[in-house]
């Protein structure tokens, strides 16, 4: 099991997933493939960081999801 290496927060996570284009991105990541989200959350919660950025990034190419972050700062 990894430790976290990004420098952000639980917190910080918590703070951006409640602003209007947070909420806007988990619907669109929810809807458009539900089964990834919920295996990268899994992953997460198991500690296993490392293998996230593979688990999402067919969600993370949407252009949608691009904009979203943006807006997100990421």
């Amino acid at each position: 099991m990894q430790k976290n290496p990004d420098p952000y927060s639980m917190e910080d996570a918590l703070r951006l997933i409640n602003t209007p284009a947070g909420q806007q991105l988990l619907a669109l990541l929810r809807q458009t493939n539900p089964e990834a989200l919920n295996k990268a959350q899994s992953q997460a919660a198991a500690g296993d960081y490392s293998k996230i950025p593979q688990t999402l990034a067919p969600l993370l190419a949407s252009e949608d999801v691009k904009k979203l972050l943006k807006q997100l700062g990421g």
